[in-house]
């Protein structure tokens, strides 16, 4: 029986709709300190390091008025630094600090810390299935992550085009 039930084919929907239930679960118990994009945009200095404002507004999918408000709450909290960019001067990056690092570790942690407690109340069989996923959840995050960087690379190569003259 154990075997005929392995042959199913798993339904997308139905894991989407619990990983769906868990990001929710995850806002909720979250630290409220900074807007979710706040978060995230401090999320995607930590993954890519610095980037240019208008990058970080592609992103994120706000606004770059939004994005130069929302950078500079955080420059004001010490959570990033604007910086120039290393070949172009002109070019203003926005960086991570020390003291952004240490908060985002922080937020995971915290996180971290409700998801733990609630793991640790599940019968084993199960929290070891959650184990067996994490390589897959970890995939699902990075596959998420090359495709927001390829959706910024397309828009700022049509920006360069626009620029240079090469598209209309």
């Amino acid at each position: 029986m154990t075997e005929a039930f392995n042959d199913v084919p798993p339904d997308p929907e139905a894991i989407a709709e619990a990983l769906y239930g868990l990001v929710t679960l995850a806002v909720r118990h979250g630290p409220r300190e900074i807007s979710l994009t706040a978060a995230a945009t401090l999320g995607t200095l930590d993954r890519t390091g610095p980037r240019r404002l208008t990058d970080l507004a592609l992103i994120e999918g706000v606004t770059q008025p939004s994005m130069t408000v929302l950078v500079t709450g955080l420059e004001r909290t010490g959570l990033v630094e604007r910086q120039p960019g290393p070949g172009d001067k002109r070019v203003v990056l926005v960086a991570l600090t020390p003291a952004g690092a240490d908060y985002l570790r922080a937020r995971r942690r915290a996180g971290s810390s409700a998801f733990a407690d609630l793991i640790g109340k599940l019968p084993p069989g199960q929290a070891r299935s959650l184990a067996d996923a994490i390589p897959a959840m970890n995939q699902l995050r990075d596959l998420d992550g090359a495709r927001r960087a390829a959706s910024v690379a397309a828009t700022s190569a049509r920006a360069d085009a626009r620029k240079n003259g090469a598209i209309s």
